[in-house]
């Protein structure tokens, strides 16, 4: 997803990533190793995943400019491969 990131971020794309397990440190290293980019939130209480309905890791949402929700994604879709880069390209072109 941070590569993902890195080549759309230009023209408007955003990623929040929400970690429910490991702690602040935990976390901290791990984005300072991966040279993480993207907006980090920690739900260490669940509140998040609650809210939005999560039932496995990793759900990606994707959600438009105007803040609707136009897919969701329950485990590990290829968003560095073409079905993956096609869908975004056409929704960042709206």
């Amino acid at each position: 997803m941070e590569q993902v990131l890195r080549d759309h971020r230009a023209r408007g794309l955003a990623l929040l990533a929400v970690n429910i397990e490991e702690d602040r440190e935990t976390v901290a290293r791990w984005a300072r190793a991966k040279t993480v980019t993207s907006t980090l939130l920690l739900d260490p209480t669940g509140s998040v995943n609650r809210a939005y309905r999560v039932t496995g890791t990793p759900t990606v949402f994707v959600v438009g400019r105007d803040g609707r929700l136009v897919a969701k994604a329950v485990s590990t879709m290829p968003w560095t491969g073409p079905e993956g880069r096609a869908f975004l390209q056409a929704l960042l072109a709206r």
